[in-house]
């Protein structure tokens, strides 16, 4: 991340409540809002300053700020040696990204991801979408929330996932099960999500202990990446975790 700041009100609020923000800036020109408000009150909270400057001073740090940014420590992720010791509880759920390279798509599965509860997201170290600003803006915040792993090889990841006990699904549209016909994971749970034309690479694919496809009804032949995995992680990983499984 070579610049770390992030723009916009959600992606603000998210990273002062995740405590990756050092200093907040809002515009003097700022229109009070409730976000604003509720920003100003975390930061309040926190203890974090803020300051007043010139919309121009936004202009040059933050793409499509909106009147606020804040000044965040650079997201530090972990590799693979530390996925392999990492301490997960017993029905922890992670996420991995195999090959998705535009930030925007980043954020967004990183935010389907931590909303359905993920604690750790997975992504390549090459040809993969980093954490920039633009992906913490699409994610809401939610990047700065999750654990990231970044690793060489996926494939010798979700191996790494599958001792710690972790049952690997991968989503693949050619899968001969969809969601609702295949019979839902217990425990810890790693849901695999390819790249956005080709989908899982061929040993991630054979890594993985579970294939299932999203059933489309529609004339539309697929959804997007994060869609596609907010849509798996709603309808397959958690109705047994909320008790509503078979």
């Amino acid at each position: 991340m070579t610049t770390p700041v992030v723009g916009g009100r959600r992606a603000v609020l998210e990273a002062v409540r995740a405590g990756a923000a050092r200093e907040v800036l809002v515009a003097r020109d700022a229109r009070s809002t409730v976000g604003l408000r509720d920003v100003l009150v975390a930061c309040r909270e926190a203890g974090l300053p803020v300051r007043e400057v010139d919309r121009s001073e936004l202009d040059g740090l933050a793409a499509d700020h909106r009147g606020l940014a804040a000044i965040t420590a650079s997201p530090k992720a972990i590799g693979e040696r530390e996925l392999a010791a990492w301490p997960f509880g017993a029905d922890d759920l992670v996420v991995v990204l195999d090959g998705i390279t535009d930030p925007q798509n980043l954020g967004a599965a990183a935010r389907s991801a931590e909303a359905a509860g993920a604690m750790m997201l997975v992504t390549r170290t090459r040809r993969a979408a980093d954490v920039t600003p633009a992906a913490i803006r699409a994610s809401a915040g939610a990047l700065l929330h999750l654990t990231h792993a970044r690793i060489a090889n996926i494939a010798r990841g979700l191996e790494r996932l599958k001792d710690a006990g972790f049952t690997v699904v991968g989503l693949d549209e050619h899968a001969e099960r969809t969601v609702y016909e295949a019979e839902q994971p217990e425990g810890r749970v790693a849901v695999v999500l390819g790249s956005e034309g080709e989908g899982l690479g061929r040993l991630t694919r054979a890594a993985c202990d579970l294939l299932v496809r999203l059933p489309m009804r529609g004339r539309v032949g697929s959804l997007n990446a994060a869609a596609s995995l907010a849509a798996a992680l709603y309808a397959f990983v958690l109705p047994r975790r909320l008790g509503g499984g078979s």
